[in-house]
């Protein structure tokens, strides 16, 4: 029987739920893609909400095929200098084969992410139903699923749990013993089998695959995972059996999924997934659901509260969520764009949390054995664009697994720096996975790109840059960005045509082929050149190592001006104006970076022509990075169109949008557009990249407001040098700015021709008016305004 038979027409009389931060829909999921997520960083689940047979689809974030294992080759830097000559000599199809042949990774390829199983729940005699609802409150990072059936009114819900490490799916009837249900575990790995655990407990054991068929790569040590799910009833019974949990006669139940892996680290997969799941359920032995549900909400929620956000008001706010995202293929609808800033925000919570692994190519989420792309960690866009929320948006402690993950690629990037290159320092060239993969791979056309531990080490200057935590600074940060500062040290080779120092061989992602000095390699290299020479100088270390920096900085091949007036792609005048890659890396230095600016007036409009060459329309992923692009370049109402193309249907506006369930689609799926949607939101409501003579970051207010959003409000936002934003507007016009500064900072507000500075003591806040004129009275002493 179809959805429509199941689902009768009361359910169209269901209101909004209450809250501006909920999904909802009239209909359970038919598709992957509009099931809803939760997550708790490390596992996260795909609940698809159905009648008769739910299905919630887990994974556990170190579910990986493969095994600790070194992808560098051993002696590969002695045919580097082979590979310059032939590419500075024009043979790039000739360099490129013998790349093929003896740079590359060992094996060719990385490891795909897997799915853990799916949790099934069969009710019998659910068949029709009556006014049916399942929604996603963002706020409490709960999915509910309410019906009625036979007269009685049948609510789930799901979370899951970052303080208690499960997965919690309780259900209850409004008749008394009217649930009755069935439970067990389906898995998609062949090595798997489920078993009783008396008296109340389902688990599931096994381990992935020995056999890579696309690398012809026997796993001798293959990860070994365990799931157990553990059923208790108010009133009825609860019997297991060989494989599955059988509930009768109760008035509710409280579902908890336990799931691990034996991974410790990408170089010991030695721990025990029984004992861990055993652990974890046995601190739960006398917590009911309501204390469960407590202790999430009160981690979750504060975390969610930090930024809200006002963008105003429509039609589109009564809606389900699929019809409303249909609506917006024709229509402004301001408070969808506000509720996909906040789901990017949810999104990120739920995928990366501190112990946990980075998100990846599709947050935690996957329900494939071969996702797209693996769903690895691409580092030429993907992967840093995950993280670009986190430090506006107010959700720092979300970055964490990222940096996590450097220290391990610090290590193999080590080995990959010495047996590629023959180089000091570590490198990570586009893609890593589980194993810390960092050497070149897939093809050398254009797996040899050696900029994404720079770019990726960035992302803790970053975080400095907005917390301004010297400890954090000297401690963990200033270590990686030094050591990816030497690589590039040994690395850059003087090209003979110019005199410039030049990257290469590398790629410009994912176009062009091998080749040296591509543009975005320059901006990353000399960005990363300028961060560990100030932070050297914070730090009072490395003096001589600073002024090396400098020196050679000022070495590297400039950005330049092509024949058509666009900001070149490569060191040569060959830029495409109908070229409409996806990619639009040579604009790297417009965002994420911040060296071409409206200050460099030639080369910002360089790369504005660049990006109008590139069009309006692309992948979901794209059009995330453009608008931020756009909002850079300061125009609020391009930045927009690109996010109307974006909150769309997939492919009716562009070749990417957004699936029903509001993830972001290429198409397929990858969540990495999500966060771009946020991030650039936030771009077009507050910016601070750029300082005054005196070092002072310029707190840009409303750079890039739309005239789609007339009049609103955001709190929250967070800008670098420490400080946090609350704006208000109205009728296009600034109203009401609030800023206030942890560590006790000064900066510049500007907003249009208006600039005022700040000066603030810690924690203490200053409020100005539309004309940044100071107004009522600081909450501490010592703020200063002029």
């Amino acid at each position: 029987m179809g959805w429509a038979g199941l689902v009768g027409g009361p359910a169209r009389a269901e209101e909004p739920p209450p809250g501006s931060w909920v999904l909802w829909y009239r209909q359970p999921a038919r598709v992957w893609t509009e099931a809803l997520p939760v997550g708790n960083g490390r596992l996260g689940a795909m609940v698809f909400g159905r009648v008769e047979e739910e299905r919630i689809q887990f994974n556990e974030d170190t579910l990986w095929l493969g095994e600790p294992r070194d992808y560098s080759r051993p002696g590969a830097w002695r045919h580097l200098e082979t590979l310059r000559r032939l590419l500075f000599e024009g043979r790039q199809r000739e360099a490129e084969e013998l790349a093929m042949r003896e740079f590359m990774s060992v094996p060719l390829r990385q490891m795909p992410y897997q799915p853990f199983a799916d949790l099934w729940l069969r009710f019998p005699e659910h068949g029709p139903v009556e006014s049916y609802r399942r929604e996603l409150d963002l706020e409490e990072a709960v999915a509910r699923v309410r019906y009625r059936v036979g007269g009685v009114t049948f609510e789930r819900e799901v979370f899951a749990s970052a303080p208690d490490q499960v997965l919690v799916v309780h259900l209850r009837a409004d008749r008394p013993g009217a649930l009755r249900f069935e439970a067990g575990f389906r898995c998609p790995h062949t090595n798997a089998h489920v078993a009783a655990m008396a008296p109340r407990r389902l688990v599931l054991r096994g381990r992935v695959r020995d056999y890579d068929e696309r690398n012809r790569l026997e796993i001798r040590n293959p990860l070994r995972f365990e799931a157990v799910l553990e059923v208790r009833a108010e009133g009825g019974r609860v019997a297991v059996e060989a494989d599955r949990v059988r509930v009768e006669g109760a008035r509710s139940a409280t579902l908890l999924l336990a799931a691990a892996t034996s991974f410790r680290n990408f170089q010991d997969v030695s721990a025990d997934p029984s004992e861990r799941c055993t652990t974890v359920l046995e601190r739960l032995k006398r917590r009911d659901h309501a204390a469960l549900r407590r202790a999430h909400v009160a981690e979750h929620r504060p975390l969610f509260q930090r930024v809200s956000l006002d963008l105003g008001r429509g039609p589109g706010d009564a809606l389900p969520t699929d019809e409303r995202l249909a609506r917006a293929r024709d229509h402004d609808d301001p408070g969808l764009a506000a509720l996909v800033f906040q789901y990017g925000r949810y999104l990120l919570l739920a995928s990366s949390r501190p112990g946990t692994q980075p998100a990846n190519l599709q947050g935690i989420w996957n329900e494939s054995l071969r996702p797209p792309w693996d769903s690895k960690y691409t580092c030429n866009i993907n992967v840093e664009m995950n993280y670009w929320p986190a430090e506006v948006t107010s959700l720092p402690e979300c970055h964490e697994p990222l940096f996590d993950a450097l220290e391990d690629l610090v290590v193999s990037g080590q080995r990959t720096a010495r047996n590629h290159y023959n180089a000091r320092g570590w490198v990570l060239h586009h893609n890593f996975d589980l194993w810390r993969g960092t050497a070149p791979i897939n093809h050398s056309n254009h797996g040899i790109w050696v900029t994404g531990g720079a770019w990726l080490s960035l992302h803790l200057w970053e975080h400095y840059l907005f917390s301004q935590e010297r400890e954090f600074l000297a401690r963990r940060a200033y270590p990686i960005m030094r050591e990816a500062a030497l690589f590039f040290v040994d690395y850059l080779v003087e090209d003979p045509r110019t005199g410039w120092l030049i990257s290469g061989p590398s790629n410009s992602p994912e176009q062009g082929g091998l080749v040296m000095g591509p543009t975005m390699d320059h901006q990353i290299i000399r960005s990363l050149f300028a961060a560990v020479s100030e932070a050297a100088r914070i730090l009072g270390t490395d003096a001589a190592l600073a002024a090396q920096l400098d020196r050679l900085r000022a070495r590297i091949a400039p950005n330049q001006i092509g024949r058509l007036g666009q900001l070149q792609e490569w060191l040569e005048d060959k830029d495409d104006p109908n070229n409409k890659h996806r990619h639009v890396s040579h604009l790297w230095a417009v965002y994420p970076g911040w060296e071409i600016t409206w200050r460099t007036t030639n080369l910002f409009q360089a790369a504005r022509q660049s990006l109008n060459f590139r069009g309006d329309e692309a992948t979901g992923w794209s059009m995330g990075w453009k608008v931020n692009l756009w909002a850079r370049f300061l125009d609020g109402d391009r930045a927009y169109r690109i996010l109307r193309n974006l909150l769309a249907p997939v492919g009716s506006r562009a070749d990417g949008g957004l699936y029903p369930n509001l993830f972001d689609a290429h198409p397929p799926f990858q969540i990495d557009g999500n966060f771009g949607a946020t991030a650039g939101i936030a771009e077009m409501l507050l910016q601070s990249h750029l300082r005054d003579e005196e070092g002072r970051f310029i707190l840009h207010l409303l750079p890039a407001l739309p005239s789609a959003w007339p009049t609103g409000h955001v709190r929250g936002l967070r800008a670098r040098g420490g400080f946090e934003v609350d704006l208000a507007w109205e009728e296009g016009r600034l109203s009401s700015v609030t800023v206030r500064s942890r560590p006790g900072r000064s900066c510049v507000l500007m907003y249009g021709a208006q600039q005022a500075r700040v000066e603030l003591r810690p924690g203490a806040e200053a409020h100005f008016d539309g004309a940044l004129r100071r107004v009522g009275r600081p909450t501490r002493s010592g703020v200063a305004a002029r």
